[in-house]
């Protein structure tokens, strides 16, 4: 039997909750986690129809990316769309869960999936997030450190960009003095004892610090553990907002454009001008990404793809590179197809379902 929460340790473990922005609000918003779940329901964003193909599916568990529970909600009287549908999903015993910049600060997320829809290489985080790392450092007997370094490996320490299971130590001479309620593993209550151990240490990130001291306490053959946890200044480059990345081949401005308006449904493109030169280093942030321009230029992108972009944003382009509006929901349609995807890979023969509901709010009036 699946759990809601067995559908929220695999979501957690790709988006870790503690990677959303200050001003978010990511996790189970309605409903109970030890519940059994009937079905899953992926979407953009919670409105009342999502919630009504939900329980005509026979779904109990709707996965969002937008948050439906954003900004302060002081009743639940039915006065708008966002309250009516809390309703429904409380009486109906609908969970609702909500996965938001955690999925877009992570490579394999909501940016990761624009960048594979537009098959660019060498992609990397446009701004790292600063302050997530830490590194490990403890103390083992020598004939110890592998089975420690390995359960720490396994905890998910030891990555550093592309690479796994990262790791220093060096020889050296700890001493200790087990007291009279000691149970030592080497020496004897009472006496001075000298042990041979390596000084191990690893980088991880600091979502992961709870499971790596227990892994750490339970590899461990000490009794008291001897550790320190110390906090880095080093941007993480797997985390962070928006993403830069190459096209294998330049493509003239207008034709990215034009492939970029039916790839993504956009209608219209707004885009400064064009320079007369062709694309080739492309970023991109699903969703609003003004923010991210300087950055973009940093990177001598070519063009910077997001969406809510203002009226005087256009001029920060400042003919080094084009900014490009596609709108917010073309930006992300495609993070309900991302959602369904990761999930039904972990949970074969479970209803892992998309939503059939375009939530799109915004439309155009075309004339002559």
């Amino acid at each position: 039997m699946i759990k809601i929460v067995d559908i929220i340790k695999v979501l957690e473990a790709w988006a870790p909750p503690a990677l959303q922005e200050s001003y978010d609000n990511v996790g189970l918003l309605t409903g109970d986690r030890s519940d059994r779940c009937t079905g899953v329901l992926c979407c953009l964003d919670v409105t009342e129809q999502v919630i009504d193909e939900a329980l005509q599916k026979g779904c109990n568990l709707v996965v969002a990316h937008h948050p439906l529970i954003f900004r302060g909600i002081k009743k639940l009287s039915g006065g708008t769309g966002v309250e009516r549908a809390l309703i429904k999903a409380i009486k109906n015993e609908l969970a609702i869960y909500a996965i938001h910049t955690n999925l877009d600060n992570v490579l394999s997320g909501v940016n990761g999936k624009i960048a594979s829809l537009l098959s660019l290489q060498r992609s990397r985080v446009l701004l790292p997030k600063e302050t997530t790392l830490r590194k490990l450092v403890t103390y083992v007997p020598l004939q110890h450190t592998e089975p420690v370094r390995q359960a720490l490996f396994d905890a998910g320490a030891g990555q550093i960009g592309n690479y796994s299971e990262c790791s220093f130590s060096v020889a050296g001479e700890g001493t200790f003095m087990p007291g009279a309620a000691a149970r030592p593993f080497v020496g004897a209550n009472g006496q001075r004892h000298q042990e041979k151990e390596n000084r191990l240490e690893v980088l991880f990130p600091v979502y992961l610090q709870g499971a790596l001291l227990e892994a750490l306490h339970k590899a461990h053959p000490y009794e008291e553990v001897a550790y320190e946890l110390l906090p880095l200044d080093n941007a993480n480059h797997t985390l962070g907002a928006g993403l830069v990345g190459e096209l294998a081949e330049p493509v003239e401005e207008a034709v990215f454009l034009t492939q970029l308006a039916h790839r993504f449904g956009a209608r219209p493109v707004r885009h400064s001008p064009l320079l007369g030169r062709p694309i080739r280093r492309v970023a991109l942030c699903g969703g609003a990404g003004s923010f991210l321009i300087p950055n973009a230029l940093s990177a001598g992108a070519d063009i910077f793809i997001t969406a809510d972009l203002k009226y005087h944003d256009f001029f920060l382009a400042d003919g080094r590179m084009i900014l490009a509006d596609i709108g917010h929901f073309e930006s992300e349609q495609f993070t309900i197809e991302l959602l369904a995807d990761n999930l039904a890979e972990k949970f074969h023969n479970f209803a892992v379902l998309k939503t059939s509901i375009n939530t799109n709010p915004v439309n155009y009036l075309w004339h002559k």
